[in-house]
């Protein structure tokens, strides 16, 4: 993810309206561009941003960057039962993490509950691993996320799939 365009990510933040309270959550297994971009927009805008890091060995150099922010870093197990913290849903939420296929589906069944009503995942994949991202479009769809779409043209390197949460459709 390092090769993440800042000036081209600035143009991605243009989908979030603005808002008094908004909230965002970003799962990402690395530094990368993202990161420090959605901590000066949120520290800017007084929103809320959880920084959720699946790789536990960067979480002191995480914390230690922002510990003058008001960025909540955190280690993050994907494979815990729940990912409820603190009765907390998030607005956006972005994920830069490389998850692993086989437990893809049950990642989307447990962000659901994170994410408010409405509220948008933006996924960042490789760019033209169509197979890779059928297989993402496939499950986001059976897992009650609709409107999805691609943005396929905005990074050199990735693709970027955009959905939103909708509660009470499908099952």
């Amino acid at each position: 993810m390092k090769n993440l365009e800042k000036d081209k990510l600035k143009t991605l933040l243009s989908i979030i309206k603005e808002n008094p309270s908004l909230d965002i959550a970003h799962f990402t297994d690395q530094d990368n561009p993202l990161v420090e971009l959605l901590n000066d927009y949120c520290t800017e805008k007084g929103y809320g941003y959880q920084l959720n890091l699946v790789d536990n060995s960067i979480e002191e150099l995480m914390s230690q960057k922002y510990k003058s922010s008001f960025t909540k870093v955190q280690s993050f197990h994907l494979k815990r039962k729940s990912y409820l913290l603190q009765a907390k849903q998030y607005d956006f939420v972005f994920i830069t993490a490389n998850i692993e296929e086989e437990i893809e589906s049950d990642f989307l069944k447990r962000l659901h509950q994170v994410i408010l009503n409405a509220g948008n995942l933006i996924i960042f994949i490789k760019k033209e691993d169509y197979i890779l991202r059928y297989r993402w479009i496939e499950l986001l769809e059976e897992h009650n996320y609709v409107a999805t779409n691609t943005i396929d043209n905005l990074c050199n390197d990735y693709d970027i799939l955009i959905t939103k949460k909708m509660h009470g459709w499908g099952k």
